[in-house]
């Protein structure tokens, strides 16, 4: 399995932000789409950063009353990991476990962005052929 398979699946829209924006933007794209995070581009449509509900989080303990004037830069993630559409689902889960994030852009060959997966994406195509397996093997045992 790979992530194209996910994206096929789940669609390749990818809600974006700039990184000039402000956080209060961001918090209210985050909470119309019912998201988890935002993916950061510059110019040109390259994966700057993520920004995502942990990052929002950490802000709460700043004291500062206009932290979430403050741009999207301020607060994002820049160490971004990516992947792309020919990955492993398993290399995938690989990554996102030790990184312990749960939110990857899928970048294409030429570095563009091309959707982006979520540990809860990944889980449930990896339930779903856990199941196919499953029956698969209760079939053949039933047949042998």
């Amino acid at each position: 399995m790979t992530v194209r398979k996910i994206l096929n699946l789940k669609g390749s829209h990818v809600m974006t932000i700039a990184p000039e924006k402000k956080l209060l933007e961001a918090i209210a794209l985050l909470t119309k789409h019912r998201i988890g995070a935002l993916i950061v581009t510059g110019k040109g449509g390259n994966v700057v950063g993520v920004l995502s509900e942990r990052d929002i989080v950490r802000l709460l303990s700043n004291k500062d009353a206009n932290r979430f004037e403050n741009a999207v830069s301020s607060a994002m993630t820049t160490a971004v990991k990516s992947c792309k559409p020919d990955d492993t689902i398993q290399h995938v889960m690989q990554v996102m476990t030790t990184g312990r994030f749960r939110h990857m852009p899928v970048v294409d060959d030429k570095g563009k962005l091309a959707g982006v997966i979520s540990i809860g994406d990944v889980v449930k195509l990896r339930l779903e052929e856990m199941e196919r397996e499953s029956e698969h093997l209760k079939e053949y045992i039933a047949t042998a």
